[in-house]
């Protein structure tokens, strides 16, 4: 297979033993990919975001435009053992973790594979500033194959005031 980009969100909230805190785990993190035949062609800067669900510690996210020959499943499986490598999660959805990897966005479009739960692009990147605005500073002309808007775009929709609801304000 040809090389292919690929958009990773990377995010952690605990501490690694070895590499220290959250910020440093997603440096680590790029390093540990580009060990597994994953070229990092551009990393964003990592931004502090606060917990979605049960967590109460902040995260550090980022984002990763890499090329690889491998497949989404195979890249996947490949994400899942460097997550692995940094320590198991533990508990339920959202809580603590030293490493998330995720693929967001793969240059060749949609992709759905029942048998890993995997969905190219992210079934909720485009509600989540902590993904768009890391990804905005790496692809920010980036179209996503589903609504066609680009990154900067789906960025500044996101980060846009909500107008008020008038009838919510009524007595």
């Amino acid at each position: 297979m040809p090389p292919s980009l690929y958009v990773i969100a990377l995010g952690s909230n605990q501490r690694h033993m070895r590499f220290s805190g959250p910020r440093r785990v997603l440096f680590a993190a790029l390093n540990a990919m580009q060990d597994e035949r994953i070229t990092i062609r551009k990393s964003s800067r990592p931004v502090t975001s606060r917990p979605v669900g049960p967590s109460r510690r902040s995260y550090a996210n980022g984002a990763a435009l890499i090329e690889t020959t491998m497949r989404p499943d195979e890249l996947l499986r490949k994400l899942k053992q460097i997550e692995r490598h940094f320590g198991q999660r533990r508990g339920q959805r959202w809580s603590k973790r030293t490493l998330d990897l995720d693929i967001i966005l793969w240059e060749k479009g949609s992709y759905s594979s029942g048998v890993d739960d995997l969905v190219i692009p992210h079934p909720h990147f485009r509600e989540r500033d902590f993904v768009l605005g890391p990804i905005a500073m790496i692809a920010a002309d980036w179209r996503d194959p589903i609504s066609g808007l680009s990154i900067a775009q789906l960025a500044s929709r996101l980060n846009q005031p909500k107008p008020l609801d008038r009838k919510a304000l009524r007595p």
